[in-house]
């Protein structure tokens, strides 16, 4: 059995099991819970949630962010992801599509509705790479620019500035401070449009997190204190597609078509 067929079959056994299924719309509805937040809203004892959980993240379905002492669950996509581009994707995309637009926006009038906190977004990919390579993919200039049609230009020195800069030379759409900085394996920036703009509970941030996992590296990216659910929605494809990106470009020496993603914006 390859690796692939061994996360597939991982995936399936979680999705298979309902209480793990709600435990996953738990998260839809409210990522970044708590074991004690998501065992109020359900009839289910510590025990078998720790449990479930465990089994959700060993299928990546889950990603798991400690918080001091918290740990806070959120609920990553990617494999569900994977799943439709083999099966479905390529056989029925463009009605697909229409019909998830349609249901989007139903979804997106709900939410402006009834949301008061807009969620962290987490995603996790893993990439046939050592933690030095990745490191160097999301801090060198040169080497961004060809992933992302940006280069990430700073000294990368805690305290100092970044910039995000258009390889075109017409601008710069992000810019921010680092915050941590501990190669190969850890790094924390801010995320802003302006190094002058003001937001009352401050500017959005960005870590990653690299770890090695068996022959490959798990990137952990967390996207947190966001202004408002536009740019969460706009971050929540803009990300996926931008370590993609990286991924092709680290595994096969060549990037994707352009097109096929865009970089997350500010705002």
């Amino acid at each position: 059995m390859t690796p692939q067929q061994d996360a597939l079959d991982r995936v399936f056994k979680a999705l298979a099991d309902p209480s793990r299924r709600l435990l996953l719309d738990r998260l839809r509805q409210e990522n970044g819970q708590t074991l004690t937040q998501l065992c109020s809203t359900l009839e289910m004892a510590r025990q078998s949630a720790t449990q479930h959980l465990d089994l959700l993240a060993q299928a990546d379905l889950v990603v798991v962010v400690r918080r001091g002492r918290e740990r806070l669950h959120y609920l990553n996509p990617a494999p569900i992801h994977e799943i439709g581009e083999r099966w479905i994707a390529a056989y029925d995309a463009p009605r697909l599509a229409a019909l998830s637009t349609i249901r989007d926006r139903a979804e997106e009038t709900a939410m402006t509705e009834t949301a008061t906190t807009v969620p962290t977004y987490v995603y996790v990919t893993y990439i046939r790479a050592s933690a030095e390579q990745v490191w160097k993919a999301l801090t060198d200039a040169d080497l961004t620019a060809q992933y992302w049609h940006h280069a990430n230009v700073s000294d990368w020195q805690v305290g100092s500035p970044w910039e995000h800069r258009r390889v075109d030379g017409s601008g710069v759409d992000v810019v921010g401070t680092v915050l941590e900085a501990e190669p190969p394996t850890r790094l924390s920036v801010t995320f802003e449009d302006s190094p002058h703009e003001e937001r009352a509970n401050g500017p959005s941030v960005v870590t990653f997190l690299i770890e090695p996992h068996a022959d490959v590296v798990r990137l952990t990216v967390t996207h947190e204190n966001l202004p408002n659910m536009e740019m969460h929605n706009g971050i929540s494809s803009g990300w996926p597609a931008v370590l993609a990106n990286l991924k092709s470009l680290l595994e096969t020496g060549e990037v994707l078509p352009s097109g096929l993603w865009e970089m997350p914006s500010a705002t």
